[in-house]
């Protein structure tokens, strides 16, 4: 089952940068799907376009059965209920507990506070943070706050899960930390899409890889296909 279909999709910005050419990509339900290439490339406004902080020029994207390009700003909440996003510099609410940051996504949708303490702490149990709850942030290394992030963004069970550079802030073994705990989520069911610039991560988990060049796509490889091509594949 097709979850994100985009079709001839071209992303022009207004001092006329093409950002996304002619693209057409389809991920399926259930996928863990990293995107790379070069600063410049596109994957920031590819994965951007998916949760409609960018919308395209022109080309049709359809993410959980909703039309992305067409959807109006009074209906885009609709989209962001099937997506969580985790950045790399993390997002957190310095002042609140690492249960107030989770628990925050599920405060504005009104939900119980039975239900919300559930679910956090369920959530918090599969980062491995349950007993970091009434922590501070900065109270917590830099892998801790991302798994935090994580955590947040997967509270309300999304479909989708969308990661920019998640590792960026890293060293490599809090990165290969991350990513284990990012493949259990991809287990339970959630559609992983990650950018990243570490091609240790890429070679490594042999997941589907997009290789971007000048906003199209150059390569797509397969699960477990994926070659360093090139050093200058990704920077």
């Amino acid at each position: 089952m097709n979850l994100i279909v985009m079709q001839g999709v071209n992303k022009r910005y207004k001092n006329g940068v093409n950002a996304i050419q002619d693209l057409n990509l389809t991920i399926e339900k259930g996928e863990f799907v990293f995107v790379i290439g070069s600063t410049g490339c596109g994957k920031s406004t590819l994965i951007k376009m998916l949760y409609r902080e960018e919308k395209p020029t022109k080309g049709k994207i359809i993410v959980g059965g909703l039309n992305v390009a067409k959807l109006r700003n009074s209906k885009v909440y609709k989209l962001r209920r099937k997506i969580g996003v985790v950045f790399q510099d993390f997002k957190l609410l310095p002042k609140s507990t690492v249960f107030e940051n989770v628990a925050f996504a599920l405060e504005v949708l009104g939900l119980p506070k039975d239900e919300i303490y559930h679910k956090v702490i369920k959530v918090l149990e599969l980062v491995g943070l349950k007993h970091k709850a009434k922590n501070y942030p900065n109270q917590l290394s830099g892998g801790e706050q991302q798994r935090v992030a994580i955590a947040r963004a997967i509270v309300n069970g999304p479909k989708i899960l969308i990661c920019d550079e998640p590792t960026g802030n890293l060293d490599e073994n809090t990165s290969m930390e991350i990513m284990t705990v990012l493949e259990e989520i991809n287990k339970l069911g959630t559609t992983i899409i990650m950018v990243t610039h570490d091609r240790t991560i890429v070679k490594k988990l042999k997941k589907r890889t997009i290789l971007l060049d000048s906003g199209r796509i150059l390569k797509d490889y397969k699960k477990g296909k994926y070659v360093d091509e090139s050093n200058k594949n990704i920077k």
